[in-house]
């Protein structure tokens, strides 16, 4: 049976940085299992990795067994440490609930791969007497992990490319939607760049025969289930040193929880040991330690979501670091499809002999800027194509080495190609030669390309070719340096060209001329500098400084060699992405660092809940911090555990979706975190463990 790929954003589309619509994150097939695992989450071996919740775990156990312990020897009145009790296990489950429905997300987009690759089945040719291979051979129909290099298979209409491979015969319309989140669909053919198709891909029309060249382990599938599942990560830098400072708050707190006893002896008190572990768990950065697993995974998975996948969770926190921005001009400042604008003749020529000679010597050229060239011509002065058999015509096509292509006709030869390239070929000494300079000046000044036309020794001038700035980017790249970041255009182009479409859309900097050297020295340069460093490139000459950038995000069009270097791999192979990558980046060090903020005044604000609660029976002069007015201290304790219990739960939403983020200043961002999640922190725990003493009181639990 065939069945359609998923594709990773299917579950959820985001927006804004990666935000997507929270409910996706209510839905019965992560929600469910989830809970499962973080009943098995509660393995000692597994719960050790998060220090603060091992910590809670251990204290949990020890007052779990003194119950069983009380409730074995028929203590009086155990319904209040059977709620502490279970309210503690509670804390942990919640702990465990969030990074079980972060991790799910991306095991079910993984899950839903490996179905596409097993479900999936393709027709297997039999090959004829003559060992040929034909759309009418027989086929046997074969499941997709059966298939094997060198096997060939019929994929007509309908039908899912069943693995990667090359296509050998035939030419179809092929659906990628499934691996780069293009709707439009591509042409596979035989032959030349667009022979090779990819596994869980769908034929719109036609038919082709593929030769199946990936072994199973190694398709594009097997290597997107790999990275998915790699949501499971090391941890990054910042949360290893905010897991230390978490942890030695929680050895801090140990010490002085151990010796309250000795305190409450000298005043002539007691206080049981389930009072210190609620007092414990009430006290330490439970908030912040349950949630920081789930934020990291979930800052990956909104990665995943946009169609992105990092290799570690440490290029998505590099991300939200970036200082400069490093973007190719072609394809990402630009649109990246330079047409003809403007024939522009040099004295004594006409713009119609121009645009003849160009339209010419533009026939056999399947570039877009040749292409456009023969529209032009046709729109300005009705020149149509002619039947060049008739003419006698030899195309010269492009090269490298000339960068120039054209037509002879008889004694006529017809050049159009790189302004240095042409006049090179009729010397310097050839009339209006200055006059072609002068003109290509003119055009890289307006930040277009020049195209000189020569026809048989003699200039006729230069063709305009313009690459339009996308629209809206001007305003992209003024939000990023509001964000902090610099950003530096790199290009081929000369350096007037460049200085123009630089200005144009209002980049930082720019570096014309590029080479694969130059790229590398440009990043060691800022990294030098103590910044930090992204860059998009598809291209083999881009992998030197995608391995050396801090965040390198290779296109997945583009070689072997790039996908390898870059620690990030881009499914749409969108180069203006990286600006939303940064912002994803930024708002999962906003989200840690929002929640932190949150956990660290929500403690706060328990404390004047507890303590009092705790210690007003020898120190009666402690009922004046009694500010909330809670009835008791056994309903002011269970309170505050059950408060520090569902803070947690009600913090997993925006732990998964992200904190929003907003293209400010580093001190507006710090200001408003304080006064939402400072300030938000302090008061929320007053109100809920209000609501929480007066609702257990009013039913009687204590």
């Amino acid at each position: 049976m065939n069945t359609h790929l998923p594709h990773p954003s299917d579950a959820s589309r985001t927006s804004g940085y990666g935000r997507e619509d929270s409910s996706s994150l209510m839905r019965a097939d992560l929600l469910l299992p989830a809970i499962g695992e973080s009943f098995r989450k509660l393995d000692p071996r597994i719960m050790w990795r998060n220090p603060v919740m091992f910590v809670v775990e251990v204290v949990t156990i020890l007052t779990t067994v003194l119950l069983v312990r009380d409730l074995a020897t028929g203590a009086a009145h155990p319904g209040f440490a059977i709620q502490i009790n279970l309210w503690l296990w509670f804390t942990l489950l919640f702990a465990n609930f969030a990074e079980a429905v972060a991790e799910g997300r991306g095991k079910a987009q993984a899950d839903s791969l490996r179905r596409a690759r097993t479900e999936t089945h393709g027709k297997r040719l039999i090959a004829d007497d003559k060992g040929r291979f034909t759309h009418d051979s027989l086929y046997e129909p074969v499941p997709a992990p059966e298939l094997e290099v060198g096997d060939v298979v019929l994929v007509e209409v309908g039908d899912f490319i069943p693995s990667d491979g090359e296509v050998l015969e035939g030419i179809a319309s092929v659906d990628e939607s499934a691996i780069t989140g293009e709707s439009a669909p591509v042409i596979r053919e035989s032959g030349g760049d667009r022979s090779a198709v990819t596994g869980g891909t769908r034929v719109l029309s036609d038919w082709i025969i593929v030769r199946i060249t990936a072994a199973q382990g190694s398709t594009f599938l097997d290597r997107m289930i790999s990275l998915v599942e790699g949501a499971q990560r090391q941890k990054t830098p910042n949360e290893i040193a905010l897991t230390i400072l978490l942890a030695g708050m929680t050895l801090i707190f140990i010490i002085a929880v151990a010796t309250i006893p000795s305190f409450v002896h000298y005043a002539g008190g007691h206080i049981s040991v389930l009072i210190l572990v609620a007092l414990f768990v009430t006290l330490i950065p439970t908030t912040i330690g349950a949630l920081l697993s789930a934020i990291g995974i979930a800052g990956m998975d909104r990665l995943i979501r946009f169609n992105v996948l990092a290799m570690s969770g440490r290029a998505v926190e590099a991300a939200g670091d970036v200082d400069t921005l490093l973007l190719d001009k072609t394809g990402t400042i630009t649109i990246g499809d330079r047409q003809a604008s403007d024939f522009m003749p040099v004295p004594d020529v006409t713009e119609q002999e121009l645009a003849d000679a160009a339209q010419l010597a533009s026939l056999a050229d399947e570039t877009p800027e040749g292409r456009s060239i023969v529209v032009l011509a046709k729109e300005r002065f009705a020149i149509r194509g002619r039947e060049m058999n008739a003419l006698d015509a030899h195309f010269v096509p492009f090269t490298a080495q000339t960068r120039m292509s054209g037509v002879d006709i008889g004694s006529r030869q017809i050049r159009k190609g790189a302004v240095d390239s042409v006049l090179a070929s009729v010397g310097d000494n050839a009339p209006s030669v200055r006059a072609v300079r002068q003109i290509a000046d003119g055009i890289a000044r307006q930040g277009g390309t020049p195209l000189a036309v020569v026809d048989s020794g003699r200039l006729l001038g230069v063709v305009h070719l313009k690459d339009v700035v996308k629209g809206g980017i001007r305003e992209r790249f003024s939000e990023l340096r509001r964000m902090g970041i610099r950003t530096i255009m790199i290009t081929g182009d000369n350096p007037l060209t460049a200085a123009a479409i630089a200005a144009e859309s209002g980049v930082d900097d720019f570096l014309a001329q590029a080479t694969p050297e130059d790229k590398l020295a440009l990043i060691r340069k800022e990294q030098a500098a103590g910044k930090l460093v992204a860059m998009c490139g598809d291209g083999t000459n881009d992998a030197p400084a995608l391995a050396q950038a801090d965040v390198g995000v290779a296109m997945n069009t583009g070689t072997v060699a790039a996908r390898e270097a870059g620690n990030m791999v881009d499914l749409d192979s969108d180069p203006t992405k990286l600006i939303e990558i940064v912002g994803i980046g930024k708002q999962l060090l906003m989200t840690r660092g929002a929640l932190t903020t949150f956990s660290i005044a929500n403690d706060v604000a328990k404390y004047f809940a507890i303590i009092p609660a705790m210690f007003v029976g020898f120190y009666p002069q402690l009922s004046t911090l009694n500010i909330m007015g809670l009835a008791t201290p056994e309903s002011a304790v269970l309170s505050a555990v059950i408060f520090n219990a569902l803070i947690i739960i009600a913090l997993i939403p925006l732990a998964l979706k992200g904190v929003r983020y907003r293209p400010v200043g580093a001190a507006a961002l710090l200001r408003r975190n304080l006064l939402v999640y400072g300030v938000g922190g302090l008061i929320v725990p007053f109100i809920g463990i209000k609501l929480i003493d007066m609702l257990v009181t009013s039913i009687g639990l204590v």
